[in-house]
């Protein structure tokens, strides 16, 4: 097969992988111009410092072991296959770099043969382009579950990212789904990965000589919406990941439905507001210092579709407000809906000079028009309304232009029978990283 043909395939293949940002176009070029765009391949990512990076994103194949219900690469899947050599992904990257397409690779693949030889080809691949190309540019590879500890490892030795997707977020759906896959199989090598980051910066707080180990860090995939498991539990599981493995960042996918499974929902579109939201809280996570636990609950274990999950938690913590700007304190201040991290800080700051006013906020970046509702300034109420709950959910809810996301359990009435009761199995099944067996 030619190259070009198995770049089209694996290409295309690796477009379901949101754990680097992608996007593809398709552009032919014109008269006198300059280059065009091709969907195969190329997406975009951003590095630590905020800037755009592109990334050859493929599959080093497409042939898989495995039959899980939800993906598209699965055995019983009809469709064109392909398989790359190491020697071939690397003359790829270097090309493509040396004539400035990109400036990292991104390697996923399907499991060919075994997990063992399916990451023995990945490790060859980063081995060749570190050490016979002397490649210095971005690399995030994938860690195939159930491979050898010894063949992760070595690939952390070589790699900038890598990622193990766990994609069903339970044991139970996982079974259903994926039943050649245990769980277990899929969440050790993100052990092993993170106990590799935390003692090689030990390592090298003593030597600088030390090389390092995955430096960039690791992140996994969940998918949302192919298995009837609340956002509480999604993100209960997304805590426990980034508490104990030290993830630097877990994505989101809104379930694209790729077969007719019966397992699976028929969704007519992806929940991509419910992803949008779990992004939301996610962030709430990793930088404004709350809880899963605090966002959601087994009473109430999806988010509102119409609110941000900062301002359903502030609608729910009605007493707690209004804070007056000039003595809250900063833990407080970053949970005012529209006070972000950065005007949270600048609020301290300027507060050791003199008192703040209202006006003196949109300098520091606050978003009045949903704090106003939630603080005073020097003792004086600007929100306009009394503060209760039916009046600031109407000026708070996201216009849907009057269309309603469905929760999951609503649009699948004809996938699964009594499903809120096997919702509620499932909020039963959260110990998952948090302590308990799963």
């Amino acid at each position: 097969m030619e190259l070009v043909k198995k770049l089209s395939i694996l290409a295309d293949a690796a477009k379901y992988d949101v754990s680097c940002s992608s996007s593809g176009s398709k552009r032919a070029n014109t008269p006198n111009g300059v280059g065009n765009a091709a969907v195969a391949g190329i997406c975009h990512s951003w590095a630590d410092d905020g800037r755009c990076i592109s990334l050859l994103k493929i599959l080093f194949t497409n042939y898989c072991i495995y039959d899980c219900a939800y993906c598209v690469n699965r055995v019983s899947n009809d469709r064109a296959r392909a398989a790359f050599t190491a020697r071939e992904v690397a003359d790829l990257t270097i090309n493509f770099y040396r004539r400035n397409y990109i400036e990292g690779l991104f390697l996923s693949s399907a499991v060919m043969k075994s997990p063992d030889h399916t990451m023995e080809q990945l490790v060859k691949v980063v081995r060749i382009l570190r050490e016979e190309h002397k490649f210095n540019g971005y690399i995030h590879l994938k860690a195939i579950p159930d491979a050898d500890p010894s063949l992760i490892f070595q690939a952390g030795e070589y790699a900038d990212r890598m990622s193990v997707n766990i994609e069903l977020p339970s044991r139970k759906s996982l079974k259903l789904l994926a039943p050649e896959k245990e769980f277990d199989t899929i969440v050790s090598p993100m052990k092993n990965i993170g106990a590799g980051i935390i003692e090689r910066k030990e390592e090298r707080k003593k030597s600088r000589k030390v090389k390092k180990f995955v430096p960039a860090g690791q992140s996994t995939q969940l998918i949302v919406g192919a298995s009837p498991e609340p956002d509480f539990h999604i993100l209960k599981l997304s805590e426990g990941l980034y508490n104990k493995f030290n993830l630097k960042r877990v994505y989101y996918s809104a379930y694209i439905p790729v077969s007719t499974n019966p397992l699976l929902p028929t969704f007519k579109n992806p929940p991509l507001l419910r992803e949008h939201r779990l992004y939301q809280a996610d962030w709430l996570l990793r930088f404004y210092k709350f809880q899963a636990d605090e966002l959601l609950d087994r009473e109430n274990p999806n988010f509102d579709i119409a609110l941000d999950p900062k301002a359903n938690w502030a609608l729910n913590h009605l007493e707690l407000f209004p804070v007056e700007i000039n003595t809250a304190d900063y833990e407080l201040l970053l949970r005012v809906p529209g006070i972000g991290v950065k005007s949270a800080q600048r609020i301290i700051r300027s507060r050791r000079t003199g008192s703040i006013s209202y006006y003196d906020l949109k300098k520091f970046g606050t978003v009045l028009k949903r704090a106003r509702y939630f603080i005073t300034c020097q003792g004086k109420y600007f929100g306009g309304i009394p503060i209760r709950d039916d009046l600031l959910r109407d000026r708070l809810s996201t216009d849907i232009a009057g269309s309603k996301q469905l929760s999951l359990f609503e649009q699948n009435n004809d996938s699964w029978s009594n499903v809120e009761e096997k919702a509620d199995s499932y909020l039963n099944d959260i110990p998952l990283l948090t302590g308990g067996s799963e």
